[in-house]
């Protein structure tokens, strides 16, 4: 009777212990996917209000490391924590959010099932192009509705600063097709690449505080 009080005990304890674990790494990657996001680089022929940064490769590492929610808790902490400094009335961090949370939910949910360093590229290839085509809708019907509505900018205001970098803007059908899709690519690719080279070193500094079962990359 006592011995099964003390294996419950134990048993406790170290769920105790790995939940701690979990929230001191969450933390940490949190703490770089938000310092990352406010270094912003601008690219080229692409408007001012889409700047590429390196936040999303903590929060996917979280992700595999983790799992999904885990990555989609990262992704909304980063975004508030942004908040203080937003540009665009948080605007710009909820399209980030959004976009963020179907890149990462994607390559967790698929790495979830297949954990090899295989599964890890065929996961954040497959969430590349699911973020390219979803994030179209995204912007479409939330980003540039509330940019007309919130911010008071007229279409021709938008279209016209996107034309003037981009000569192939025109529209707002060209302007989805010719920025925020190849935009998003790009975020997606270069994102996927570095996280598939240096997720092993980190997942080991990682795996220090946290001893997950996740198979490593």
């Amino acid at each position: 009777m006592s011995e099964s009080k003390v294996n419950v005990k134990s048993e406790s304890h170290a769920e105790r212990k790995m939940r701690n674990r979990r929230i001191a790494s969450g933390a940490i990657l949190t703490a770089m996917a938000a310092l990352l996001m406010y270094l912003e680089i601008p690219l080229p022929l692409m408007p001012p209000f889409l700047k590429f940064d390196f936040s999303e490769i903590p929060v996917l590492i979280g992700t595999f490391a983790l799992g999904p929610v885990w990555g989609m808790i990262i992704e909304l902490l980063k975004v508030l924590l942004h908040l203080p400094v937003s540009q665009s009335a948080g605007i710009g961090e909820l399209s980030n959010f959004l976009v963020g949370v179907i890149f990462v939910g994607t390559a967790g949910l698929i790495y979830r099932k297949v954990r090899t360093k295989r599964g890890a590229a065929v996961s954040m290839s497959i969430a590349t192009a699911i973020l390219a085509a979803l994030a179209i809708p995204v912007n479409y019907f939330v980003t540039i509705p509330l940019f007309l509505n919130v911010l008071n900018y007229s279409m021709e205001d938008i279209l016209g600063l996107s034309a003037s970098i981009n000569p192939l803007v025109s529209d707002e059908r060209s302007l989805l097709l010719a920025c925020f899709l190849p935009f998003n690519l790009f975020k997606g690719i270069v994102d996927s690449v570095i996280t598939f080279f240096i997720y092993k070193p980190i997942s080991k500094l990682i795996n220090k505080t946290y001893k997950n079962t996740h198979a490593e990359l």
